[in-house]
């Protein structure tokens, strides 16, 4: 499989922030969902839902019952907080299957890329 990596502010302005700035006080809003399909440690593709709180800056998939949260310090830095509780940096990283990776937990579906 071809992996594809980006530099983390490029990846937000195109996933996360730039479709979305159009929107008149984004930030004052409330959180935007999307409904995509999530794959854990290479297991089954699941339904799940990609939550936007803060673009760019705080974001969630909820996964069943598990919520993984992902929080940027605006520097490249990424890290993902699981339910027990761990923290830990990760990668973004596109697959040549058109999928959004961090480290072992993988999304897809219609990301808002335009």
């Amino acid at each position: 499989m071809a992996l594809h990596r980006l530099p983390s502010q490029l990846l937000y302005r195109a996933l996360l922030v730039g479709p979305l700035l159009a929107m008149a006080d984004a930030r004052a809003q409330s959180a935007l969902s999307l409904p995509l399909e999530c794959q854990l440690r290479q297991g089954h593709w699941q339904p799940c839902t990609l939550t936007i709180q803060q673009m760019g800056e705080h974001w969630w998939l909820q996964i069943g019952e598990q919520r993984l949260v992902f929080r940027s310090n605006g520097r490249g830095e990424i890290t993902l907080s699981d339910p027990a509780g761990v923290t830990r940096t990760v990668q973004p990283i596109w697959t040549a299957q058109r999928e959004l990776c961090w480290d072992g937990v993988c999304t897809k579906g219609d990301f808002p890329l335009d």
